[in-house]
């Protein structure tokens, strides 16, 4: 189990790391599409809103990968990892696959770290 957690670890770090840095230096093109992913993609884009989630993308890719504050990691790329799974799912459908092996992969992490995330799930607080 221990190399499972290292390659989905690296793996997961990599992804965001390399795709959060796009924005950044724009080293894959950026192919919008004519539906209404597209229309949301461009918004961002525009917005600069992107500049922020590929800062957030960075960051917890960079945790990984230097096996640093994973737990923190997990908590930052969980959000940016939803919002990923929603687009594909329903704007558009192009690249559901990444995204659903990327969510995979977060949630396996997720489960293996899973005891530094037990007080979230406290029914009371103390």
């Amino acid at each position: 189990m221990r190399v499972a957690t290292l390659i989905a670890r690296i793996l997961l770090g990599l992804v965001f790391f390399v795709f959060g840095l796009n924005p950044f230096l724009h080293f894959i093109p950026a192919i919008l599409p004519p539906d209404l992913g597209g229309q949301f993609l461009n918004l961002l884009f525009q917005s600069h809103y992107v500049l922020f989630v590929g800062a957030v993308q960075v960051a917890g890719g960079a945790l990984l990968l230097v096996n640093r504050y994973v737990p923190l990691a997990l908590t930052l790329l969980g959000p940016v990892m939803v919002n990923i799974l929603l687009y594909h799912l329903l704007l558009s459908h192009t690249g559901a696959i990444l995204a659903i092996l990327v969510a995979v992969l977060w949630g396996f992490l997720f489960y293996r770290y899973r005891h530094n995330f037990s007080g979230l799930f406290a029914q009371r607080a103390a």
